[in-house]
């Protein structure tokens, strides 16, 4: 009876990392694809895009922790689910440009996703669970990297925006409710919220980590009479 019911909360366990990393997968499909389209890319580079955004993160924590071949590239949903995010915003980007903000939306809602499925999925492999959160986050920021760094920008995680920071407290919270045996379902639900209502937080108020500043940028702020001359 105990081995059945062991069997039956792993099950439910890993259904539940599958439906958040499918929702992730096509969450994040989406920003890449509107952040494609933005940059007027082609069908195939919103496709690109797409599919980088919507997997990059997951591939990379699956490689970390021996879940090889990652689930990216050995189960068709993944590939699916990312081809119809693409072709979505391709054909409807009129509709989704209505939408305030929607790729920092998009972004959001697959930084929540992707830092919960992550760490559930690192600990149901066995991770130590002060590592199982980092995992989360990589798994929450590595495709938004890789979309970035295609469109040849900064990547989001490496400015002064709450971005990271906000994936690990969701991660945290899941380690946490974990450790005290609380139901999956609730703690995917607390995790995901937190890392959302942060990222939200941040974009509206401005929140963000310090910057580092020197004598120099400081004498030279725009506006100032010696950057003028620079100029």
């Amino acid at each position: 009876m105990f081995a059945s019911a062991t069997f039956d909360v792993s099950v439910a366990v890993k259904d539940l990392v599958l439906t958040l990393d499918l929702l992730g997968t096509f969450v994040f499909a989406l920003s890449g694809a509107s952040a494609a389209a933005d940059r007027r890319l082609d069908l195939f580079g919103v496709l690109v895009l797409s599919f980088a955004a919507g997997n990059a993160g997951g591939i990379f924590r699956d490689l970390l922790i021996g879940a090889v071949p990652p689930a990216a590239i050995s189960d068709w949903r993944y590939l699916a689910v990312s081809v119809l995010a693409g072709v979505v915003t391709f054909f409807w980007y009129s509709t989704i440009c209505r939408l305030r903000s929607h790729v920092l939306i998009f972004d959001g809602a697959g930084l929540a996703l992707f830092c919960v499925a992550g760490t559930q999925k690192a600990l149901a492999f066995g991770i130590d669970p002060l590592m199982a959160p980092l995992l989360g986050m990589l798994t929450a920021i590595g495709g938004g990297m890789v979309r970035d760094v295609l469109l040849s920008e900064v990547p989001v995680v490496l400015r002064s925006d709450i971005y990271a920071v906000a994936a690990l407290a969701g991660a945290a919270i899941v380690v946490v409710g974990e450790a005290l045996r609380l139901p999956s379902n609730a703690v995917a639900v607390a995790g995901g919220v937190l890392c959302f209502g942060l990222r939200l937080a941040a974009i509206r108020r401005g929140w963000h980590l310090p910057i580092a500043h020197s004598t120099e940028q400081s004498a030279l702020k725009p506006g100032s009479t010696e950057s003028r001359k620079d100029l």
